[in-house]
């Protein structure tokens, strides 16, 4: 059962309570509703993906109250920095370095060295982010290819009984996504227009690029690169055997043989699988490594629910290094 909460005290605390406890809440914001979860718990995190069924783990964007909580976890620069006073609370997402010590899951990063971090507009939206108290994840809260919502009803019609709660603060004045500003390379890099322009944003960094201006390279964004943070050691998929000098990434019962074994989840269920997946393989990879193994055999994952998320995944780690 989805719980419909008003946009007062009561629900505001009802809404952070059940982020706290790893529940979905999605609640609306200047642009559209996102589907939100506690971004520091691969666990919550999942379950946006089972939720939208999702295909691909892509990077999904933490919300914040602030600037001042938002770069305790990305690397702000000068520029980042004037285009926060500028344009935070508000329509724009900016992806930046993560911190070293920083808290977001590496589910909700994909994986990835950076993160991509916004302060929403609005008094509701900043209460529920204050209350909870940690960064949270949220993309649009609909099923994944559907239109994304701009008011309760379009999250309810979509997503009654696949989650927890929705926080309803009326239509979203904005109704797109917001713009999302890629600044972890030499220069500004556009990777999606949205509720901010690119002429008001070039108006602080001057020049700004588009994907599309590169045809050797193109930045890392979501569902741009083949080979996506891969692991050092090489990838094998669909393993139906190992060797000694493989390291095993399991789900279910475990092959034989293995120099080195993650178990993504024992009883073969996707949620705890994609929970556990980038912790496995950042585990394999670095003391399979230390050990002298010589690659990573991945069983093979169902093609149902997250599984394809999984496979999506483990099929870009697999994938040939960029030259």
């Amino acid at each position: 059962m989805t719980e419909r909460l008003e946009a007062n005290e009561a629900g505001i605390s009802r809404a952070a309570e059940l982020l706290r406890a790893g529940g979905l809440v999605a609640f609306g914001t200047e642009t559209v509703y996102g589907l939100g979860a506690d971004a520091t718990s691969d666990t919550a995190v999942a379950r946006i993906f089972a939720a939208k069924e999702r295909p691909r783990f892509n990077p999904l964007i933490s919300h914040f109250p602030d600037a001042e909580a938002a770069f305790t976890e990305a690397v702000a620069d000068d520029l980042a920095r004037r285009l926060a006073d500028r344009f935070w609370p508000g329509p724009l997402t900016l992806i930046l370095p993560r911190q070293p010590d920083g808290t977001i899951s590496d589910l909700a990063a994909a994986g990835l060295p950076s993160v991509a971090v916004r302060v929403p507009r609005g008094t509701v939206t900043a209460a529920l982010l204050r209350a909870t108290g940690r960064p949270v994840a949220a993309p649009s809260a609909n099923l994944s290819g559907k239109v994304s919502p701009s008011d309760a009803y379009h999250v309810l019609r979509g997503l009654t009984g696949r989650i927890d709660a929705v926080l309803d603060s009326g239509p979203c004045p904005v109704g797109v996504e917001s713009t999302v500003l890629d600044l972890t390379g030499t220069a500004p890099v556009l990777l999606r227009p949205g509720g901010v322009t690119i002429e008001a944003l070039a108006e602080i960094c001057g020049p700004i690029s588009h994907p599309d201006d590169y045809t050797d390279t193109l930045p890392v964004s979501p569902g741009r690169m083949a080979s996506h943070y891969a692991p050092s050691l090489p990838v094998r998929l669909d393993a139906q055997e190992v060797g000694a000098d493989e390291a095993l990434l399991a789900f279910g019962p475990e092959l034989p043989g293995a120099g080195l074994v993650w178990n993504l989840s024992p009883s073969g269920t996707v949620d705890e699988a994609a929970a556990r997946l980038f912790a496995g393989l950042r585990f394999l990879d670095s003391e399979g490594a230390r050990r002298g193994l010589t690659r990573i055999a991945a069983m093979p994952i169902p093609r149902a629910g997250l599984g394809l998320a999984i496979r999506d995944r483990l099929r870009r780690a697999a994938s040939p290094r960029p030259a």
